[in-house]
């Protein structure tokens, strides 16, 4: 169903609101785009900013709505009837980090998906824009009963003019005060907090670099496994090299894997099958690691595909910076099972270097990775879970 400016309709003319859906957005242009989704209150407030769902925090407290992105597509897999009362509606948005404006973009597509199939679509171009910076595509809100609203709305001021019309404050920007009745002794000076970092999303090809520094009281890099395709399950796995030789595997799929190394360095966070959530690795600086190289092995009822086709990455998430390594090789074949994305390596006081390496496994190949000496080397490694 082709949905247009101004359509509003109920959901449940087209798909299930009670079962899970996914929405799917897609911008094409030249400048970089940030898509979010954010729940707001009946007040038509953001009252609540656990509800704001982009790359920063991708998952719901409830695990309602999960985000996944590559590239210029950015999915929110959702389960309308496990969102609480106190969110009315939710705000599909995209915005432009840096130059340019909605006006230039290719196209903006929005696709509402269920079963795997694309059951409401909404195709915008930049001839429906002008110097906006970030626009409101689509609305989904209760009233008696779920509903779609096509809003398609821009706002020159970006992000921050967006946030604010629904009552949001943007991060840094200190409140109004009035001025006092009366002269008052000056209170004694505070150092200023630290305005937020943005975040600085990179994406590595095969053969790229990017230094990662860790702070000793800074949270875990956290490492996770998406995918694009409905219906897909894939093992994050780890493969630790220590300084004497030892090798660990880390995962949650094999008898021999470990979900955690002996001191806790890193940590798997468990085997994951529901749909859009993702398994998860949490890796911490530690002496006696040399490298931990990550690796992604196609589960058994996946079936024939190769990872580029079903979308298949892995993102490091270091504070403020957010890492993607993609499946990009076309060459890849169907039967390569596993794929090792890349390699964290470990260097002196608390830094580190992911390297990018994109290596595919022997087609038909059930052989994990291994290490010979320095080097990762695929298909030496252990059998893996079987793929009939």
């Amino acid at each position: 169903m082709k949905m247009e400016r101004g359509f509003r309709g109920k959901l449940e003319d087209y798909l299930s609101p009670e079962q899970p859906l996914t929405v799917r957005i897609t911008t094409l242009g030249s400048a970089v785009y940030d898509t979010c989704c954010f729940g707001v209150d009946a007040a038509d407030k953001l009252s609540d900013d656990r509800y704001m769902v982009f790359y920063n925090q991708p998952v719901t407290p409830g695990q309602e709505i999960h985000y996944n992105a590559q590239g210029n597509t950015a999915e929110y897999q959702i389960q309308l009837s496990l969102l609480p009362e106190s969110i009315a509606k939710l705000v599909f948005t995209v915005s432009i980090d840096g130059a340019g404006t909605m006006g230039e973009i290719q196209s903006h597509r929005i696709e509402l998906i269920q079963n795997g199939q694309t059951v409401m679509e909404l195709a915008l171009t930049g001839g429906d824009f002008q110097k906006e910076k970030a626009i409101i595509g689509l609305e989904i809100y209760r009233k008696g009963v779920w509903r779609v609203a096509v809003v398609a709305r821009g706002f020159d001021g970006g992000l921050d003019a967006l946030l604010k019309s629904y009552g949001g404050e943007v991060a840094g920007e200190a409140p109004a005060q009035s001025a006092p009745a009366q002269p008052t002794a000056p209170p004694p000076v505070q150092p200023a907090a630290p305005a937020p970092q943005k975040a600085e999303k990179i994406s590595l090809k095969k053969g790229q670099k990017v230094s990662l520094t860790k702070k000793q009281d800074q949270s875990p890099i956290r490492i996770e496994c998406g995918w694009t395709a409905p219906r897909k399950d894939y093992d994050l796995k780890a493969l630790v090299r220590y300084r004497n030789g030892q090798l660990v595997y880390v995962g949650a799929a094999n008898a021999d894997e470990r979900l955690s190394t002996i001191e806790g360095a890193v940590r798997h966070g468990g085997d994951v099958k529901n749909p859009g959530e993702l398994e998860h690795i949490e890796i911490q600086w530690h002496p006696d690691i040399a490298s931990v190289a990550v690796s992604s092995y196609s589960a058994l009822e996946n079936g024939y595909g190769s990872f580029r086709e079903y979308g298949v990455y892995v993102r490091i998430i270091n504070g403020n910076q957010v890492i993607e390594i993609p499946a990009a090789d076309t060459s890849a074949k169907g039967d390569s099972y596993t794929l090792c994305f890349g390699e964290i390596l470990f260097g002196e006081s608390h830094t580190m270097e992911v390297a990018a390496l994109e290596m595919y496994s022997r087609p038909g190949s059930e052989h994990r990775i291994g290490y010979q000496g320095s080097q990762v080397v695929m298909d030496i490694g252990p059998t893996g879970k079987l793929k009939k």
